[in-house]
């Protein structure tokens, strides 16, 4: 057995503001074995303890995070008793790590190929040649452009997508018997994710290491796992083969989360004048000499939703920007409830301002830390209706109750909420202004499916309530389904594909609407290998 986990018992104190400290408990008596050669995927929502269980076989914490018990048995030896040497021998050469964030993760200022093999040098498991051969093997091996070259770029150099393989490259260099992939796709959109799934799933199974594959998203898991392990509140829910996890789920929480995104939402007729009318927009940053949006026209009417989908940086978030007047056009015009919007920012009215409200991907940053949960929801009542003291707190806990979250969480710091919760004041705080149109950015993708899924069922209930109109951005098809009465599929700055929903998912499809449906992951053993199989057919057929 390469490696068995047994009652292992993680913990961390806190320190919540204005209160003493105290210890919690984080991962309380989970249990795991693995064998080379097999992926064993944990999957739950955020919170669960999974990142933290999967670094256990490095004996490794974050952010003060302790094991405080059990035993980690890697090769049959105990790695808590290994002594700060032994775990500096251990990480990198028997276990290495695949991060969610490449970016994050790489050093802007070297070069690819000295940061994929610096870990097999620095353990002198090669010289320098043979580790750069290596490499190059398995930058082959993972589909990336130019195997030979590619090491010499920089990481802005190349795509998202990419960078996650070299990420996978750097962490087989060393040939470790472990690898532990932390979320590695989820910040990708749906066709690179299947490009990256597909080249970890033949690295795994060529080189015949052993994985632990962290996500929340139970699809993209069962492509790649041979067992799954359900955690919820740091304990285990369910373990199992792929199979009777996905078609036999035991426990209530596993079959909530085989069946998430269960929304049924009906298209609505389109009604009066539209909100917001996009004609002919044309646009670029500063600074460069190609337009980033290319005539793009869409509208939305009241209490509607338009879904503008399409991969990383087909221009669905720079539109956002120019409707919100951050980006001013070269060309076109927006018509917002019935007056023509001035292109910056600067120009536009209180009015204008108040009416068209934006929700952010990221709760985290787009919410000051040292502010309470009712400073930030009371700011725009004082400063568009000048609400202050008692009427404001009251409308204020109002809000909260519209969002679900009723009292105790007025006081309450952003570090005192979980992740929805955090979404949820942000669609609160745009509630405040009474908009007639919310752009939403991404706003699910940074949550697991069950807590996306709450959300996504809030925005539908207080859309019928208020009749206020949402344009949701998004990559997800899954979310689209389940919310949006049209969509506008972008690549490449221009709008490819654009009508009601019935018709948008309808076939006759052209290629990337096609590309992008059919890249949704699906609840379904050997479906990857379906899609892959299917699309070499394809590419050899041209």
């Amino acid at each position: 057995m390469l490696l068995e986990i047994r009652n292992l018992q993680i913990g961390a104190t806190v320190h919540p503001p204005g209160e003493p400290s105290r210890d919690i408990v984080i991962v309380d008596g989970v249990s795991l074995t693995l064998e080379k050669g097999r992926v064993l995927g944990l999957i739950g929502e955020s919170g669960a303890g999974k990142s933290t269980i999967g670094l256990s076989p490095m004996a490794y914490g974050r952010g003060g995070v302790r094991i405080t018990g059990g035993e980690i048995l890697l090769n049959g030896r105990d790695i808590r008793k290994a002594g700060p040497a032994g775990l500096r021998d251990l990480r990198g050469r028997e276990v290495t790590y695949v991060a969610q964030s490449a970016a994050a993760a790489f050093n802007p200022a070297k070069k690819l190929m000295e940061q994929v093999i610096e870990t097999t040098l620095l353990h002198g498991l090669a010289s320098r040649s043979e580790a750069e051969a290596r490499a190059i093997k398995l930058f082959g091996k993972l589909g990336l452009p130019n195997p030979e070259t590619i090491g010499n770029r920089f990481p802005h150099q190349v795509s998202g997508g990419q960078l996650q393989r070299v990420m996978t490259a750097m962490a087989l260099c060393p040939q470790p018997e472990l690898v532990i992939f932390d979320e590695p796709t989820t910040a990708l959109d749906v066709t690179t994710q299947i490009e990256v799934l597909a080249a970890i799933k033949e690295a795994i199974r060529d080189t015949g290491v052993a994985a632990l594959y962290i996500t929340h998203d139970l699809a993209v898991v069962a492509q790649v796992s041979d067992e799954i392990m359900v955690l919820r509140s740091g304990k285990m829910v369910e373990y199992g083969p792929v199979q009777q996890i996905i078609e036999a789920p035991r426990e209530e929480y596993t079959r909530a989360l085989v069946s998430v995104r269960s929304i049924e939402h009906e298209e609505k007729t389109p009604v009066g004048e539209p909100v917001l009318a996009v004609k002919g927009i044309t646009a670029r940053y500063r600074g460069t000499h190609f337009d980033v949006l290319k005539r793009v026209t869409v509208d939305l009417r009241p209490g509607q939703t338009l879904a503008v989908v399409g991969e990383s940086g087909s221009g669905k978030s720079t539109l956002a920007r120019v409707i919100t007047g951050l980006l001013p056009p070269r060309a076109g015009t927006i018509r917002f409830a019935g007056r023509t919007l001035s292109a910056d920012l600067a120009g536009r009215s209180k009015d204008d301002l108040r009416e068209l409200q934006m929700i952010y991907q990221m709760a985290d940053v787009a919410m000051n830390p040292r502010h309470t949960v009712g400073t930030i929801i009371g700011r725009p009542l004082e400063f568009y209706f000048g609400l202050t003291g008692e009427a404001k707190r009251k409308r204020v806990q109002e809000l909260l109750d519209e969002i679900e979250m009723g009292a105790g969480f007025i006081d309450r710091y952003p570090a005192e909420l979980s992740g929805g919760q955090k979404q949820r004041v942000c669609i609160a705080r745009a509630l405040a202004a009474k908009p007639k149109l919310i752009i939403c950015d991404e706003v699910t993708s940074a949550l697991d499916p069950l807590v996306a899924d709450g959300i996504l069922k809030l925005l539908l209930s207080l859309q019928k309530r208020e009749g206020v109109a949402y344009l949701f951005i998004t990559h997800d098809l899954a979310t689209v389904k389940a919310i949006a009465d049209s969509i506008a599929v972008m690549y490449r700055g221009e709008v490819v594909r654009y009508g009601t929903k019935s018709d948008v998912l309808a076939p006759p499809f052209d290629d990337y609407t096609d590309l992008l449906l059919s890249s949704v992951p699906e609840m379904k053993i050997g479906w990857l290998e379906e899609v892959i199989a299917h699309r070499k057919m394809e590419s050899a057929g041209n």
